[in-house]
């Protein structure tokens, strides 16, 4: 099955770097980022777990908690963890979960049904749909996924800006515009009437068009 924004994101119990969990026991009350890697020791990935050891802190002040999967075994993600650390400066510091049967890439519609049941003889091509990320509100909902070519690293930076944005909008009635960075204007949600909008915000917001009301961000 297909899974959209605002399904229930798949529970499943694995073993991780940092020992066994329960998923949506483990994201608890908060946020939580999963994103996915083909396959171990593949060199766009290797920079990318690196960088995000060092931006966990900025995820860990959002409430919002990270863990990577790859279709390989924990003792290879332990054996991983030490080029990463090695060559990006930064140890993992978040659990890697092992998939080697692949029932949470498949559970997570990374892969299809037919793909087998091992990781064992599989290359990074063949499991190169497995380049996804998605965004968990703590109801443990989808609240946004972005899914990358394997010859493209992922702009963290830009994960941040989206959780920042689906932080925002889980709590106010307000939308975020084009390249919206933290602390600039945002948009009244179309659903908002002008008398409600007008108790919230008394000093008015700009309105370039009839359908579109700019404030700053609340």
């Amino acid at each position: 099955m297909t899974l959209r924004i605002n399904d229930e994101a798949p529970d499943f119990s694995a073993d991780t770097t940092q020992g066994s969990i329960n998923f949506h026991e483990w994201i608890g009350d908060g946020w939580a980022i999963i994103f996915s890697h083909p396959k171990d020791f593949t060199p766009v990935c290797t920079t990318e777990l690196g960088t995000m050891a060092g931006l966990k802190p900025e995820f860990d002040k959002r409430n919002c908690k990270v863990i990577g999967i790859s279709v390989d075994g924990v003792s290879d993600h332990e054996k991983w963890s030490k080029d990463i650390e090695s060559s990006q400066g930064h140890a993992v510091n978040y659990p890697l979960i092992g998939d080697p049967a692949l029932n949470i890439v498949k559970a997570f519609d990374m892969l299809p049904a037919d793909a087998g049941d091992t990781s064992d003889g599989r290359t990074a091509a063949d499991n190169a749909t497995a380049r996804s990320v998605f965004v968990i509100g703590p109801d443990k909902r989808i609240k946004a996924t972005l899914t990358y070519p394997m010859s493209t690293g992922r702009n963290f930076s830009e994960i941040l800006r989206l959780l920042d944005s689906c932080q925002l909008t889980a709590s106010e009635q307000v939308a975020t515009p084009a390249n919206w960075q933290q602390g600039e204007d945002v948009i009244i949600l179309p659903a908002v009437s002008d008398e409600d909008a007008k108790k919230k915000y008394p000093e008015g917001w700009e309105s370039p068009l009839p359908y579109i009301r700019v404030v700053k961000q609340p």
